[in-house]
């Protein structure tokens, strides 16, 4: 297995001074299905003091029997931190998070005992010279491991009743490794999941951004739904569940939402989360009018939803920011007849350039999770290639090192249209040969320009310029498939 010889250090240090220790936890789960470990822990008999005089620069401030092993590289730049804890076993967990009583043990089986899920609860021996690893496996954590199934460890509602947060780690395991859920342990999520409400927001967002991350985003959704963890996490999605829709949209608002996250083409949890939330306001917004159901301004309706949703889940006020943004706008227009320059420049300003892909992205979910085939129609493409016009311009005077500031302050220049049409000409020149676009040429030439009559050159370099405009325009609609 690979281990790293770090890791391996730590072992041979910990048993040549006359202790136990193992490789424990989702690491040993991870060497198991063959993926590299973000993490390594460590348990072992010998109590935290012990630890520390095998090894000098490690740390001990918590009372669970953590030590803090500090791995350094040749240099004394620190690389690593190698958890490695006390067996132990806990009792009374009156904050449905944290045990009441800790109590240091001398067996590894209670300490395998107190883990959450079989697969996370196997151990591993390395010892130098040994042939093959050793491998301790009580709970039968390989066998689910090979039936892909996330099964808690002995009675599954005193696992959860000892740390109410476990449920929300076996949806996200689950969506993670899209591994099913063993029928007994998800009985009792659903039976226990108005407890989560005792875990602070905080560790609840984690486990929601590491859901939406995943690859089985919605499948992990649903998992919330069905266990009714999502009424506790996010109850305003529920309001959707009966409202229908009318028009291009052949769903309910939530299945709608939900196959939104389902479809949506971006990894980034924000825009996940965007597509998953942004039709969250349309159940009180709907209005029938002539027999159809409309919804109009639900986008600010959403958007002010979410950010409170996000608030009260302590969402980092950066990541509210962009999510609500991305569900404010997404209902712009994007006919080809409505499309200008300026509505798109407009749209721009109002959502950052960095965020036009991520816009689109939502857009293409929003359609998909509608049951419309075309992800990206003619007219979305079109909407892309006039992004890329407008924000990509070519050919322009704010590109140019020589500015009208340093013109007038240290060239003697006045403001004017004889200078704008300096520049202009400065432009021409610039696009036939960029290598040109430094301040000292520009200025030499500024000068040169400001002694002749200006009426032809202007006329040659709107030339050159409305040529260079017309072939990247060219290019730009080949890219994007437009007329």
């Amino acid at each position: 297995m690979k281990i790293p010889k770090y890791v391996k250090e730590i072992l041979e240090r910990l048993e040549k001074a006359g202790y136990k220790a193992y490789i424990v936890g989702g690491c040993v789960r991870d060497l198991l299905m063959d993926v590299e470990p973000k993490d390594w822990d460590v348990t072992t008999n010998a109590r935290p003091k012990e630890t520390l005089k095998i090894f000098s620069e490690a740390k001990y401030e918590n009372e669970f029997g953590t030590v803090l092993v500090i791995v350094k590289d040749s240099k004394g730049v620190t690389k690593n931190v190698v958890e490695v804890t006390t067996y132990r076993s806990e009792r009374g967990y009156s904050d449905k998070r944290h045990p009441d009583e800790i109590k240091f043990e001398d067996k590894l089986e209670k300490d395998l005992e107190r883990r959450d899920f079989t697969i996370n609860a196997m151990a591993l021996r390395f010892r130098s010279g040994q042939a093959k690893e050793e491998i301790i496996d009580l709970f039968g954590g390989q066998k689910d491991l090979e039936k892909k199934v996330i099964r808690a460890v002995g009675e599954p509602i005193d696992r959860f009743k000892e740390d109410a947060l476990r449920m929300m780690r076996a949806v996200r395991l689950s969506a993670q490794l899209g591994f099913s859920i063993e029928p007994k342990t998800e009985r009792a999520i659903t039976k226990m999941a108005g407890s989560i409400k005792f875990i602070a927001k905080e560790r609840i967002k984690d486990e929601l951004i590491k859901i939406l991350e995943s690859d089985k985003a919605y499948e992990g959704a649903m998992k919330l739904y069905n266990t009714k963890l999502l009424r506790y996490i996010i109850p305003e999605l529920l309001a959707g569940i009966k409202v229908k829709q009318d028009r291009h949209h052949i769903y309910t608002v939530f299945k709608h939402s939900m196959l939104s996250l389902k479809h949506c083409p971006s990894a980034d949890w924000r825009v996940r989360m965007a597509s998953w939330l942004h039709d969250i306001g349309k159940p009180k917004t709907k209005v029938i009018r002539g027999g159809i159901a409309t919804f109009y301004n639900h986008e600010y309706v959403s958007a002010k939803m979410v950010k409170t949703i996000m608030r009260r889940l302590k969402f980092s006020n950066e990541d509210i920011d962009k999510v609500t943004n991305l569900v404010r706008y997404h209902m712009f227009y994007y006919n080809t007849d409505e499309v200008t320059a300026s509505s798109v420049r407009r749209l721009i300003a109002n959502v950052g350039q960095e965020n036009l892909k991520d816009l689109i992205n939502l857009r293409i979910a929003d359609r998909l999770g509608s049951g419309t085939p075309k992800a990206k129609p003619y007219k979305l493409r079109y909407l892309e290639y006039m992004f890329k016009r407008v924000q990509n311009d070519p050919v322009s005077v704010k590109d140019l090192k020589l500015k009208g500031d340093y013109m007038i302050a240290k060239l003697g220049f006045k403001q004017g249209i004889k200078m704008g049409a300096i520049l202009e000409v400065l432009l021409s020149e610039v696009i036939e040969d960029p290598k040109l676009n430094n301040l000292e040429y520009l200025a030499d030439r500024a000068k040169e320009f400001d002694k002749l009559e200006l009426a032809e050159l202007r006329k040659q370099a709107k030339d050159v310029i409305e040529g260079k405009r017309q072939k990247d325009d060219k290019e730009m609609k080949k890219e994007f498939w437009v007329k």
